[in-house]
C-alpha cells in the first residue's frame, strides 16, 4: 500500500515522504481499517518537526485522526496507533477506541469531528463548565480546533467573540456564527474586546496560540472567568504571573484531551453522543475547507504548519482516482 513516511525530523514538507510499504498487521486488540478520510492537525506538524509530546519511532506515518471503514464494513472514527497513522491507504487502530460515524456527516467531516470537537466541547464543559449567556472568547477562530470551538459554544447560548489573522480568516469566524470578529494584524485585541463586553471581558477564553495570545486573554478576562489552555500553535509557551491571577480573580485551566481516554474513557463516549446529536441537529458541523488527494498530505501538513488554512484540511486517498466523496 502507499503510505507517508517520516524517516527523519523536519518540516513535513521535506520530512514526509510517499512510499510503497507492507500493509500494517493489527496487533492484539487492534483492527485494521481502510483510510476514507484523514484530518489533518497540528500534532502532526508538531510529530513531523519532533515537538510532540508523543514521539513514535521512527519511520513513521502520520495522522492522528481518520474516518475508516472496518473489514466488516462499518464506518468509524478512529486516532491510529502510531507508528501506523492515518496518512496511507490503511491505518490500525485499538477496537476499543473506535466510535461510530455519524449519518449527518461525510467522511471527511466525520474525520474532523474526533479531536478538535472533543477538545472543544471538554475545554468548554468539562473545565470552564461555560454557561449560556457567558461570553466566550476564542483565538484562531478560523483555525481547527477554534472553528469547532466557536460553533459548540454557540451551541451552548454564549456570546462568542472570535480572534483571527487576516480578513479572510475573519470572514470565515464570521460564517462560523462569531457574534463579534476582531482581526488581531489591524486591531488591538485587548480594546476591541473591552469595547465588544463594555469593559467586562470574557467569562471563558479558549487559547490554543499561547505567546502574545496568552498575555491579550489576561488582560480582558473577566471577573471569576476562566483562561483553558489547550495548546500552543505560536510555539512560544507562556509564564503565567500567578499573582495577575489572585488580584483578578479567574482561573487558569489545563487541558490535556488525551488523558481521558485513560483516566475516564466513559466519557469520551458521553462527549461523542452529544456531538453527534449536535451534527444530527445541525448545530455543529465541521469546517471543511480542502479535501486533497493522499499525494498531496505532505504539503497540506506543511500548510497547516505554515498558519495558512482554515477550518480542516482533509487527506482523502479516494480522491487519487477520481472517486466522489
Amino acid at each position: 500500500m502507499q503510505a507517508w513516511q517520516v524517516h527523519q525530523n523536519g518540516e513535513p514538507s521535506e520530512a514526509m515522504r510517499l512510499e510503497e510499504v507492507q500493509q500494517p498487521t493489527p496487533g492484539a486488540g487492534q483492527v485494521l481499517l481502510k483510510v476514507r478520510a484523514a484530518n489533518i492537525n497540528f500534532p502532526d506538524v508538531l510529530m513531523c518537526r519532533g515537538h510532540y509530546q508523543v514521539k513514535p519511532p521512527l519511520p513513521f506515518t502520520p495522522g492522528v485522526e481518520i474516518c475508516g471503514e472496518t473489514e466488516d464494513g462499518r464506518r468509524v472514527i478512529a486516532n491510529p496507533a502510531l507508528p501506523y497513522g492515518g496518512f496511507a491507504e490503511y491505518a490500525v487502530a485499538d477496537a476499543a477506541g473506535l466510535l461510530p460515524a455519524p449519518d449527518s456527516l461525510d467522511d471527511a467531516e466525520a474525520a474532523a469531528l474526533h479531536i478538535g470537537y472533543q477538545t472543544g466541547w471538554f475545554a468548554l464543559h468539562q473545565r470552564a463548565h461555560l454557561e449560556a449567556g457567558e461570553t466566550l472568547l476564542v483565538h484562531a477562530a478560523a483555525g481547527g480546533v477554534g472553528s469547532a470551538a466557536v460553533q459548540l459554544g454557540k451551541a451552548a447560548g454564549a456570546t462568542v467573540i472570535g480572534v483571527v489573522g487576516g480578513a479572510e480568516k475573519a470572514v470565515v469566524a464570521r460564517e462560523l456564527g462569531c457574534d463579534v470578529v476582531i482581526d488581531r494584524r489591524t486591531e488591538d485585541v485587548v480594546a476591541a474586546v473591552k469595547a465588544a463586553t463594555g469593559g467586562r471581558g470574557a467569562d471563558v477564553i479558549f487559547d490554543p496560540v499561547g505567546g502574545d495570545a496568552y498575555t491579550q486573554s489576561t488582560k480582558v478576562v473577566a471577573f471569576e472567568g476562566r483562561i483553558v489552555v489547550v495548546g500552543f500553535a505560536s510555539g512560544t509557551i507562556p509564564s503565567p504571573g500567578l499573582n495577575h491571577a489572585l488580584v483578578k480573580n479567574y482561573s487558569i485551566l489545563g487541558l490535556h484531551w488525551g488523558l481521558y481516554a485513560i483516566k475516564n474513557p466513559k466519557l469520551i463516549l458521553d462527549c461523542h453522543e452529544q456531538l453527534t446529536e449536535l451534527a444530527a441537529r445541525g448545530a455543529i458541523k465541521p469546517l471543511v475547507s480542502e479535501r486533497v488527494p493522499l499525494s498531496g498530505a505532505a504539503a497540506a501538513v506543511q500548510r497547516v504548519g505554515d498558519g495558512v488554512t482554515t477550518g480542516r484540511v482533509v487527506v482523502v486517498p479516494s480522491l487519487e482516482n477520481g472517486a466522489a466523496v
